[in-house]
């Protein structure tokens, strides 16, 4: 399949500080494409090298064949970019914001009004409203209106859904994955772990680095200790004392359990509960379970920092 993002060694640095330690990937035509991680993971930085607005420190990059830094005139006529943080024009309303994106590509809102129409027709009552009075999600329509007005052939959104409640966020990755069904290539980046299964393909990143590459079931198989999910009435207690087993691997909070992974591979979970409730536990579940992608993400993040993941 053909590459259309291409990433070899790059890094950037910002004084002492290394944002991005030598990252390598590649991104295929018609890819949804997310990168996973906390702030300060690297993803802004590295979505601004790719979109031509910084410059990379060591290694190269190409998009749709061409280099970021010779080629930059040529690259940002193709590519639609909608960065994190609100950057339209408030003062201006949402009709005039897209009119004026569309002229600075040199096209029209009309030319291009099929590929936005599904986006925008929820913004239209509201086009003669100034862009800084919207609302979190409709700020969120109306930049990616915005970033597809010229028909970009690979679109680059970073943490497109942060801010914005939980309808708001599932319909834009509706929205995503209708634009991908017409072929059109998205490089994403978000810090939520469940918007990570949406994609095709994850990178994991932290502190600048990546951790892993692969599909999200993929991702879920560099697990490799057994899992359980265990709940008690005494959840605090529960937590010290499982943290205090010589055969813990990681205990951390999962929702209304917690998340348990064991040094001994053949380990059950009749054995734990029974260890359990000779410490005192009346009211305990045990249960063994499959990883997802945030269990994964937690152990990867561990394995780095030195704790014991094999």
């Amino acid at each position: 399949m053909k590459e259309v993002v291409r990433v070899a060694g790059v890094g950037k640095r910002f004084g002492a500080v290394q944002a991005l330690r030598e990252m390598t990937l590649s991104v295929c035509e018609g890819e949804l494409f997310g990168f996973i991680g906390a702030d300060g993971a690297g993803k802004t930085t590295l979505f601004r090298i790719l979109v031509t607005l910084l410059l990379p420190s060591e290694g190269n990059a190409e998009v749709l064949g061409l280099d970021v830094v010779q080629s930059y005139r040529e690259l940002r006529q193709r590519i639609g970019y909608m960065p994190g943080k609100f950057s339209l024009y408030p003062d201006l309303s949402v009709e005039e914001n897209l009119r004026f994106f569309a002229s600075v590509f040199g096209t029209t809102v009309e030319k291009n009004y099929e590929l936005i129409r599904e986006i925008y027709s929820q913004l239209e009552p509201f086009k003669t409203r100034r862009a800084g009075k919207l609302s979190g999600g409709m700020k969120q329509k109306l930049a990616l209106s915005c970033a597809l007005v010229h028909r970009p052939e690979v679109l680059f959104l970073d943490e497109p859904t942060t801010g914005v409640d939980a309808v708001s966020r599932k319909e834009f990755w509706q929205m995503l994955a209708r634009l991908r069904e017409q072929g059109m290539t998205i490089l994403v980046s978000t810090p939520y772990m469940d918007e990570a299964v949406l994609c095709d393909r994850i990178a994991f990143m932290q502190e600048g680095k990546m951790l892993a590459l692969d599909t999200p079931v993929g991702i879920s198989t560099l697990f490799r200790k057994p899992l359980f999910a265990i709940r008690a009435r005494e959840t605090w207690r529960l937590l010290c004392t499982l943290r205090a087993s010589p055969h813990a691997a990681s205990v951390y909070a999962f929702g209304s359990s917690l998340h348990y992974t064991d040094n001994r591979s053949s380990v059950r979970a009749d054995e734990l509960l029974f260890s359990l409730q000779a410490e005192g536990f009346i009211y305990v579940e045990v249960s063994q379970i499959h990883p997802g992608i945030e269990d994964t993400f937690i152990a990867l993040m561990e394995e780095k920092q030195g704790v014991a993941h094999e």
